[in-house]
C-alpha cells in the first residue's frame, strides 16, 4: 500500500469520525495545565507510561516515536520507524522494556526496545486492501492485546521472559463487542483480572464492552456512556478514565467489582485540548495525546503536543 493511499483509507474514515465533533463549552484554564511538544512531529495519537515520569507518544503518520519526562516538560524523538509505519495507540512494559505500538491502517502491531529504541518484532495482523485499522494496546501478565476497528477481531502476542513470540493469536468477538457499523468500532482497550477479561472501548457506539479474552463472548458495561470514546486507562482496580476525543476531555468511572456497571465521578477537560485521543497516568497527572484530528487530515496543525493534567 503507497503512503498517499495509506492517507486516503486513514482519511476516508477519520472525515466520518470528525463530523460529529460537538460543540463544547470553554473550559476553565488551570495554571498546572501545559503542553509538552513533540518537536518536529507532523501528528500524534498514542501516549504510553514507561516507570517514574517517562513517557512515549507516536507520529501518528511516520510512526516515529518520541520519549520524554513530564517532570522537565521536554520530548525529544527516540525511534526513527521505517519508512510505511504508522503509529496509534501504545502501551509500554517496564518490565521487559518493550514498548508495544499499534499500526493503524497498515493492519500491523510493532515492539521495540524501550532501552535502545531498536526494532524487536513485527507483525502483520491484517493485510491490506482487507478493512483494518489496529488502534490500540492493552498488556496483560502473559502478553499484549491489540484492537482492530474496522474488524470484530482481537491480536495477542505472548511475551515469554521477556520475549515477543513470532507469533500472535487471533480471538473473535461475538455480542456488542462485534458491532462493525461505526467509522471506528473497538478501540481502547485494558486487560483486567490477570488478563482474563478485557474492557473494550466501542468508538461508533459510545460505550465499554467486558470481553472474555478466551472466548471473545462480550457484554456491555451498563452506566457507562462515554460518547466519541477513544483511549481507556484502568488504575486502581476500578478507576477507569475514557478519552471522549471529539468532546476535548477525559472522564473518569468507578467500575463495579464484577465490572458490569459504572458509575461517573468527574469530568477533567482543558482549554488545551484539541481532538485528545488517548491517556497515560502519572500519580496524580495525566498525561493526554493532542491529535488535532479537528484541523482535518492530515491535521494541518503546525505543532503537536501531550497536555498534563491534574487527574
Amino acid at each position: 500500500m503507497t503512503s498517499a493511499t495509506r492517507r486516503s483509507v486513514i482519511g476516508a474514515a477519520l472525515a466520518a469520525l470528525i463530523a460529529v465533533v460537538l460543540v463544547i463549552s470553554p473550559a476553565t484554564a488551570r495554571q498546572t495545565d501545559r503542553p509538552i511538544v513533540l518537536p518536529g512531529a507532523t501528528g500524534t495519537e498514542g501516549v504510553a507510561r514507561l516507570d517514574g515520569s517517562t513517557f512515549f507518544a507516536g507520529d501518528l503518520l511516520t510512526g516515529d516515536i518520541f520519549r520524554g519526562k513530564i517532570t522537565k516538560g521536554t520530548a525529544a524523538k527516540f525511534i526513527d520507524a521505517p519508512d510505511g509505519r504508522f503509529a496509534a495507540g501504545m502501551k509500554a512494559d517496564s518490565s521487559d522494556k518493550l514498548l508495544f505500538v499499534a499500526g493503524g491502517p497498515t493492519g500491523q502491531g510493532y515492539v521495540y526496545s524501550t532501552r535502545t529504541g531498536a526494532p524487536v518484532r513485527s507483525y502483520q495482523f491484517q493485510s491490506p486492501p482487507t478493512p483494518t485499522f489496529i488502534n490500540d494496546v492493552a498488556l496483560s501478565k502473559n502478553g499484549a492485546w491489540f484492537t482492530d476497528s474496522a474488524q470484530a477481531l482481537l491480536y495477542f502476542v505472548p511475551v515469554v521472559d521477556g520475549v515477543p513470540s513470532s507469533s500472535f493469536r487471533t480471538l473473535t468477538l461475538t455480542g456488542p463487542a462485534a458491532d462493525l457499523s461505526g467509522a471506528f468500532n473497538n478501540n481502547g482497550i485494558q486487560a483486567i483480572r490477570g488478563g482474563a477479561m478485557l474492557v473494550v472501548a466501542h468508538s461508533g457506539n459510545g460505550v465499554l464492552n467486558l470481553v472474555d479474552a478466551t472466548t471473545g463472548a462480550s457484554t456491555t458495561i451498563a452506566g457507562v456512556s462515554v460518547p466519541n470514546v477513544d483511549g481507556i486507562l484502568i488504575k486502581g482496580g476500578r478507576e477507569l478514565f475514557a478519552v471522549q476525543n471529539a468532546n476535548n476531555l477525559v472522564s473518569v468511572w468507578k467500575l463495579e467489582t464484577d465490572f458490569l456497571a459504572g458509575t461517573q465521578k468527574k469530568t477533567i477537560t482543558s482549554p488545551l485540548f484539541q481532538f485528545p485521543t488517548t491517556v497515560a497516568r502519572f500519580g496524580g497527572r495525566l498525561a493526554v495525546a493532542n491529535a488535532k484530528f479537528d484541523t482535518g487530515f492530515p491535521p494541518t496543525a503546525t505543532q503537536f503536543e501531550v497536555i498534563v493534567v491534574r487527574r
